[in-house]
């Protein structure tokens, strides 16, 4: 299950994804379009900014910007930067691996097996879906609801 800390980072990602090249916006924009509680936001926002996703600019017309194009920000990276590993079990985890206390011999452990085929077909879509993507699914959803 994501955290509430990567899914308001997404949420934050799409809302400046869609205003790409324009003025930067500011986080009660953002908080209140995505009823993300403003104190967590600017928590949020910093920390991608010092991942080098986010750009900010102080004063009138201040506010927050991506520095990349959104379809360069891929998924993987946001769920790194704000909820830690991307395995379902840490015995199979890239990042953050950890030997499963029950696991006997994780060489012959089935279970383990299967997770990581879950963690591979996981980071496959993670690695290849942008906040482009997502912003393109939500029109195409949008447009097949007639919104």
């Amino acid at each position: 299950m994501l955290s509430k800390k990567t899914r308001y980072a997404l949420k934050a990602l799409v809302v400046l994804g869609k205003n790409f090249g324009q003025a930067p916006l500011q986080i009660s924009r953002i908080a209140s379009e995505e009823n993300i509680p403003k104190k967590f936001l600017e928590q949020i926002l910093l920390d991608l900014r010092n991942a080098g996703l986010l750009f900010s600019k102080k004063g009138s017309g201040g506010g927050y910007g991506l520095v990349k194009d959104p379809a360069e920000i891929f998924l993987v990276q946001v769920l790194r930067l704000t909820g830690g590993p991307v395995s379902l079990l840490p015995c199979v985890s890239l990042n953050f691996y950890q030997k499963c206390d029950e696991c006997i011999n994780e060489g012959t452990c089935g279970v383990r097996d299967v997770f990581l085929d879950v963690r591979n077909a996981t980071l496959k879509v993670l690695s290849e879906t942008s906040i482009a993507d997502i912003i393109k699914r939500e029109s195409k959803l949008a447009n097949d609801m007639g919104l």
